[in-house]
């Protein structure tokens, strides 16, 4: 791999990193999918998510132009 990999940390005990096409291939998994380390009784456990289907990026982003100023104020207030 090229570059270093840098983790999203979610409030659980997980972490989120896109894979790079490199490791989407080692893997035959869709550019774009996930992996989803989570740490549990001492153990790393991973799970690879694929990307969204065309439609529902689609349909995120309908949906995020359209609530755009109430999303807006939710991350305003702190959700």
């Amino acid at each position: 791999m090229t570059s270093m990999l840098t983790p999203t940390k979610t409030e659980y005990d997980s972490w989120l990193i896109e894979m790079p096409p490199e490791m989407a291939q080692a893997a035959q998994v869709a550019e774009g999918s996930y992996i989803v380390f989570q740490i549990s009784d001492g153990k790393v456990l991973a799970e690879i998510l694929p990307s969204a289907p065309p439609e529902i990026k689609e349909m995120v982003r309908q949906i995020s132009e359209q609530f755009h100023d109430a999303f807006a104020e939710m991350k305003r207030l702190g959700d």
